[in-house]
């Protein structure tokens, strides 16, 4: 950190210094991690391919299975927008944003780059440390509370994640910042009784427009803001009530009601007519979609986000909320070490929470205390609060468990930086402030200051050197693994089996063509042609029949022998194997390893 009172030119010097710590932490082994399913559904659809091109119910070989992922020159936005509406959930920016930047590089072995695909996204959270800044600077008038906000979001573990994936995230964090500016001009518009501006009502309107384009999930954003605006409204009205004239206080209660409600609507006019022009226009460009939403062909691609009962794990669904909120902090090696060396992370990490929670705690307070911070405080902080409030109605209320997918939570995510660099600010400012006798602070902030010069810059820095270890963490897969481990399951097929081998799961969704894509894109960038690749079967589900197992079955008949088949997620194949219905394929009698995102077992078939 530098000293803050200095010339400009550092503070751009600093600025630039955090943004090239980000760019590098989010450029470091890329494309080391194999991608997963729902990467595979952001390559293909920005490719302007579809799934539907790769067969079901008869072997296919692995560049069939892998063709989707072939860029074709002819390929047009129309094609990215037809496939998107007619076999995703998603809005179309960003696919269309990356099939353009696609373009830009050649073909890796004859498919899509994934560096490339990766790298526009990390990108984009390259581009997220600046703009916290900016908003850190508008919201809290300091360049310091900016300057921490850009070091958190630089390392930030869960910045990282979301950076080094090729999905829409990291572009939808970059329109909430923008987003949130334009709330905290609103506010301040509000609060002082002064009307919005026209230009900020359309830049809002077009931000919030396109952040729906971007992920159905930023209309959380704009519930959020909304009540914060209605209860940045309702302060003002009793502001305005507690100044009204005594003698209207003496009057009838309908009376005073309807004068004050009047004269407060007469001065608010300007403003919250401006207000209820950007509700107009965000609701129009939000109902754009609302026809896509209805037409989504299959509803299955999000039914697993409603399986099981969030009352039944209320403890478990609150701890990943937790964990997700920490991550977006620090992190330490959880995943691919020991069990005690996790279990000894886990607790260094709830330890190291405990010890900073009375530093964040005071901070907020003395940034509330402060007229200059007070706003930005109150704005920032509700909307956070209002937030996970939001993710909490949905997942207990409605009982679609958001607390499963650590991905949703970009919503908060930038404003939950903001607010934890604005409390880390007044510690690492603590000595100048205590120094301000002239600010009058009272006995009891006094006490909160002098808390805050004991811990001081040292405790600053820990906590940014611990979101450093947490980067370092993601980016060399110790944290926040891939769903799906296509490099731990690849090898094991390799190693137990001898002969040529067909991997078959049963097809309910498109996401089965992606899970068995992750299988074929490890075997081809590991082996390349040095082994002979596998074949792949997408066997149709029929819940009223067993026409899933019929077709392995089918399938195995007409292939020749020796066989060694690999079930992958094929649960009503694996239990009909294994109770000998099919004389011609025995069980391996071989217990392996366990892998994340795979229920696969070997048979061999004579």
């Amino acid at each position: 950190m530098v000293n803050f009172t200095q010339r400009s030119w550092l503070q751009w010097l600093t600025l630039f210094g955090w943004i090239a710590i980000g760019t590098i932490i989010r450029f470091i082994n890329l494309d080391a991690k194999p991608p997963w399913s729902d990467e595979f559904a952001t390559l293909v659809f920005s490719l302007g391919n579809s799934f539907r091109t790769v067969p079901l119910d008869r072997a296919i070989a692995l560049d069939t299975l892998l063709q989707p992922l072939q860029p074709r020159p002819s390929a047009s936005f129309g094609d990215v927008f037809h496939n998107l509406m007619t076999e995703s959930t998603h809005p179309p920016v960003y696919f269309l944003l990356n099939h353009l930047w696609l373009q830009l590089f050649p073909p890796d072995e004859g498919l899509v780059s994934l560096w490339a695909a990766r790298a526009f996204s990390a990108i984009l959270g390259v581009a997220a440390i600046p703009a916290i800044f900016g908003l850190c600077w508008l919201a809290f008038r300091s360049r310091l509370v900016g300057q921490i906000a850009a070091a958190m979001m630089a390392v930030s573990p869960y910045g990282i994640y979301q950076a080094q994936e090729p999905r829409h995230y990291t572009l939808a964090i970059l329109i909430i910042i923008a987003s949130l500016a334009c709330l905290v001009v609103a506010t301040r518009c509000l609060e002082n009784r002064k009307p919005i501006p026209i230009w900020l009502v359309f830049t809002w309107v077009g931000i919030n427009t396109l952040g729906i384009a971007v992920h159905y999930f930023f209309t959380l954003t704009l519930c959020a803001e909304a009540i914060v605006l209605l209860a940045v409204v309702w302060k003002q009205f009793k502001i305005h009530n507690s100044q009204f004239p005594e003698s209207t206080v003496r009057a009838g209660f309908g009376r005073r009601f309807i004068d004050i409600s009047v004269n407060m609507l007469a001065k608010l006019a300007p403003t919250t007519s401006r207000l209820i022009a950007v509700a107009a226009g965000t609701t129009a460009g939000g109902l754009i979609w609302l026809p896509f939403l209805q037409s989504i062909p299959d509803n299955q691609m999000t039914d697993w986000i409603y399986r099981g009962n969030p009352f039944g794990s209320i403890l478990e669904s609150t701890a990943r909320f937790l964990a997700w909120m920490i991550s977006m902090l620090w992190l330490l090696p959880v995943e691919g070490v020991s069990q005690p060396i996790a279990l000894v992370c886990g607790v260094i990490i709830v330890a190291f929470l405990f010890w900073t929670l009375p530093i964040l705690i005071s901070g907020w307070k003395i940034q509330l205390w402060r007229s200059r911070s007070r706003s930005g405080t109150q704005v920032v902080g509700g909307f956070v609060l209002v937030a996970i409030a939001l993710f909490s109605i949905v997942t207990y209320a409605l009982g679609a468990d958001l607390s499963i997918a650590s991905r949703y939570h970009f919503v908060y995510f930038p404003a939950l930086i903001a607010i934890v660099s604005a409390a880390l600010a007044i510690c690492w400012d603590s000595n100048r402030l205590v120094q301000h006798t002239e600010l009058n602070w009272t006995p009891r902030q006094q006490l909160r200051l002098k808390f805050l010069q004991t811990r001081g810059k040292v405790a600053v820095v820990l906590i940014w050197l611990l979101g450093l270890l947490g980067a370092l963490t993601v980016v060399f897969n110790f944290g926040y693994q891939k769903i799906e481990r296509p490099d731990r399951l690849v090898p094991i097929m390799q190693q137990g089996s001898q002969n040529p081998i067909l991997i078959a799961t049963a097809h309910y969704t498109r996401a089965q063509v992606r899970e068995l894509m992750t299988l074929g894109w490890q075997f081809k960038h590991l082996y390349g042609s040095q082994v002979n690749s596998p074949l792949f079967l997408l066997a149709q589900h029929d819940r009223s029949s067993n026409r899933s197992v019929e077709t392995l079955y089918k399938t195995i008949a007409e292939l020749p022998k020796p066989l060694d088949l690999w079930v992958v997620n094929f649960t009503s194949a694996r239990h009909d194997l294994e109770e000998g219905n099919n004389q011609i394929c025995v069980p391996d009698s071989q217990r392996r390893a366990k892998v994340n995102g795979y229920r696969a077992k070997l048979f061999h078939c004579q």
